[in-house]
């Protein structure tokens, strides 16, 4: 994404925040929802309350959530948003062995949850007709220069940045992800 509310992620405790399940989960609720308290988030999410409330805390530690204070009716409900419109990280950024590794094992997360939500739709018999028809995948085998790569990554994000953030009248939640790498059929 272009956007500069794009956090870049360098310090391996911050990612290690991420490499949870419940607390992607979170994020992402939050993402799709929009500020939240605790007890929202816990049905969302299908967890406990003192749960959401114990990983909301791991969240802010970390910076990529914030209390959004103005939200709350009195003073002891909290409502939480997210810090950044999104985060990236590299194993790259990571100097240390053991950040490479958070930052690989982070990595695998995010692509195991976008699995998860793929096989979830794909085996969702209720789906409506229209979405099924709307719905696409596509794939492609490339000759390119990491600098291409890049530059493929820029363009694909761009695309992304310019259908983030629209209003939600009259739209659902729809997941789309990317990837692009180095490999062989």
């Amino acid at each position: 994404m272009t956007s500069d509310d794009i956090r870049t992620i360098t310090d391996a405790e911050v990612l290690k925040a991420l490499a949870s399940p419940i607390r992607t989960r979170l994020l992402d609720s939050l993402k799709v929802h929009g500020p939240a308290t605790a007890s929202t988030l816990a049905q969302l999410t299908h967890t406990a309350v003192g749960s959401a409330s114990h990983h909301l805390r791991v969240l802010a530690e970390a910076g990529l959530i914030v209390e959004v204070p103005e939200r709350a009716r009195d003073g002891r409900e909290r409502w939480w948003g997210l810090a950044n419109r999104g985060v990236q990280w590299s194993s790259q950024d990571f100097t240390e062995p053991s950040g490479q590794l958070i930052a690989d094992a982070a990595s695998r997360l995010a692509f195991q949850r976008q699995i998860e939500h793929t096989l979830r739709w794909l085996d969702d018999p209720d789906a409506e007709p229209e979405w099924r028809a709307s719905a696409f995948a596509t794939q492609a085998w490339m000759w390119l220069t990491p600098d291409e790569l890049s530059s493929l990554q820029r363009e694909v994000l761009e695309v992304f940045d310019r259908f983030a953030g629209r209003e939600h009248e009259g739209r659902a939640p729809v997941l789309c992800f990317a990837k692009g790498f180095p490999s062989q059929p």
